[in-house]
């Protein structure tokens, strides 16, 4: 018999592991025939919102972006996106940013397709334009080196440009790699599982993790993680870049 007072999910006040099992559904203004699983926002102390959206045929998506950008990312399946008259198809792997004061579309969805999406509040850095829309392709992002390991690689989707204050990235880690520290910074974390399975340090708390996991990491949760089975674990991220640090 399933015992359904079991989950992994385990929600602190520096990190949360979200599994699956535990979602519950919400839903979104604008966002028609679609599952909308809210995995990370402010009510948990998070300074931004991670969700993940399952798609039908039917599904469409449409908004304007007011204080907060938004990032998205094709997890499995496909999609057509635009911002204005233009739009362009995207499949798995394909992602979108899109800046404060513009009006989306997602739609022409095929069954089953799941998207990723990150969502931050703006903050204007003077003498810098409000960066501009962006359509891309994991596929088309080199993975490099991590730090000389040969077994960790890492692909980053947004420009790095001090227009942008978000981040994010794609992480692989070959069966066996792992972090080379753990890393206390201050930083915000979401991320979500893409593929294969490891064991998660946070904090004082280890967790194991798999594809479909997704994790928060509030500043200086401290960090560290190793890959373990016969496949890579991969995985993509949300951080804050390019801003003060402090309102002092």
């Amino acid at each position: 018999m399933e015992i359904s007072a079991l989950t992994r999910s385990v929600v602190k006040k520096s990190h949360a592991l979200i599994s699956p099992d535990g979602y519950i559904n919400s839903v979104v203004p604008g966002w028609k025939d679609c599952t909308v699983n809210v995995i990370i926002n402010e009510q948990m102390g998070a300074r931004f919102c991670q969700t993940i959206v399952t798609c039908g045929t039917g599904t469409v998506l449409t908004g304007k972006t007011l204080q907060s950008q938004l990032f998205f990312y094709v997890v499995s399946g496909g999609c057509k996106a635009g911002v204005g008259d233009g739009s362009v198809k995207l499949s798995k792997g394909g992602y979108g940013y899109i800046p404060v004061g513009k009006t989306y579309r997602l739609d022409g969805f095929e069954e089953g397709t799941q998207l990723l999406t990150f969502h931050k509040v703006y903050e204007p850095l003077e003498g810098f334009s409000v960066p501009a829309v962006l359509f891309g392709s994991a596929a088309d992002v080199a993975g490099n080196e991590y730090l000389g390991d040969p077994a960790l690689r890492l692909q980053v989707l947004l420009p790095d440009e001090p227009a942008f204050d978000m981040a994010v990235n794609i992480f692989t880690y070959d069966p066996g790699g792992h972090l080379p520290l753990v890393e206390t910074h201050i930083m915000e974390h979401g991320l979500l599982y893409l593929a294969g399975q490891g064991v998660y340090r946070l904090d004082q708390d280890w967790y194991p993790v798999r594809k479909g996991d997704c994790i928060w990491m509030a500043p200086y949760c401290q960090q560290w993680f190793t890959a373990m089975g016969k496949e890579p674990a991969v995985y993509i991220y949300y951080k804050n870049v390019n801003r003060f640090p402090t309102t002092i």
